[in-house]
């Protein structure tokens, strides 16, 4: 029987709270004659104030400084103090963010949106506020954007359809300046053109010499709906860079998706199945030992689409002790070792 580990988790957002979205100050600078924060209609706001301390399938990330985090709720992104407070806008509006990650400096935020139309990757300068389109797709949509460590490069998953509306995703690069003719590079091909089943959730190694992506390894091309989640329906993969290799690193029965690598690149956080429930388990990577570190996390989506991903981001804290996900509608914060906080309560300034 698989040990079940309940650290001492330190809840993020107990005490925490949402002020009031601003309208956007600028018009967004997308497509030509679309720009769906500025609709041909007018609209009032039914409340001044959203004011919640739990949100559904939170992306996030952690700030390379390790002071603040950043998260998506409700097709908005907010910052907020990693020792918990009061959350800002970074954006809002009608478009729908999401899925953000900072940049290696920690100047800027890259994340999805369909501000222009259709799911792009955008970027937003934490200082100025200034929005910056990165790729221009109509049809072939992108999402889950992340950060090379030089800070030069984006990664993300581009969508691919084949006879049937479900699809696959593939790996592109893009180069993070952004312009009008930002085509990018494909790094993670469809296993075949027929492939329908998932692909995706791209994560760059911290010395970037390779790339984490999720794969359905099921057998067959084609796309089944709920399948056995006791089984292993998906893997981690890496690719590298340069030579084009691709080894399995996580998997066996459960599966595992959604990889996170510690900073110093000795650890690689994930999601897994143990008994059709969804867990968070914590790998060495020079052993290749797993660990279960948090056992009540909400369902992945290993067993349906899932386009955008399998589980919200996740991140580790820059000094690689401490892993921030979110579960059952709250940010945590917990140590993959399993030991207890020295105290419950929260915010972490408290202890």
């Amino acid at each position: 029987m698989t040990p079940i580990l309940r650290s001492c988790l330190l809840l993020l957002l107990c005490s925490g709270s949402l002020v009031a979205p601003s309208p956007p100050s600028a018009a967004s600078p997308g497509q030509a004659g679309w720009d769906v924060n500025r609709p041909d209609f007018s609209a009032s706001p039914v409340s001044a104030e959203v004011d919640v301390s739990e949100g559904t399938w939170m992306s996030l990330d952690v700030a390379p400084d390790g002071r603040h985090l950043v998260f998506d709720l409700l097709g908005d992104i907010y910052e907020l103090p990693l020792g918990g407070g009061t959350a800002r806008p970074l954006t809002s509006g009608h478009a729908w963010d999401m899925q953000p990650r900072y940049s290696p400096d920690g100047s800027r935020v890259a994340f999805t949106s369909d501000r222009a139309g259709g799911d792009n990757i955008w970027t937003l300068e934490r200082a100025s506020g200034e929005l910056r389109q990165i790729t221009f797709e109509i049809f072939r949509l992108l999402n889950n954007p992340v950060w090379s460590p030089d800070g030069q490069y984006l990664a993300a998953r581009k969508h691919f359809t084949t006879s049937r509306s479900l699809g696959t995703g593939e790996i592109w690069l893009y180069h993070a300046a952004g312009s009008g003719d930002n085509s990018g590079q494909l790094v993670v091909p469809r296993p075949s053109p027929a492939f329908q089943k998932e692909q995706g959730e791209p994560a760059f190694s911290p010395d970037g010499k390779s790339l984490y992506f999720s794969l359905n390894t099921t057998p067959g091309d084609t796309f089944i709906y709920h399948q056995d989640s006791n089984t292993e329906l998906f893997q981690i993969r890496r690719v590298d860079l340069a030579s084009g290799d691709v080894d399995t690193v996580a998997g066996g029965p459960g599966g595992a998706v959604r990889a996170t690598p510690s900073p110093d690149g000795k650890q690689l956080a994930y999601v897994k199945r143990v008994r059709a429930e969804s867990r968070l388990f914590v790998m060495d990577l020079d052993s290749g030992s797993e660990r279960m570190l948090f056992d009540a996390l909400d369902l992945d989506m290993q067993e349906t689409w899932a386009v955008h991903g399998l589980y919200p981001n996740m991140a580790w804290t820059p000094d690689s002790r401490d892993l921030v996900f979110w579960a059952q509608g709250r940010i945590w914060r917990s140590p993959p070792t399993g030991r207890p906080w020295p105290c419950a309560s929260c915010p972490p300034a408290a202890c």
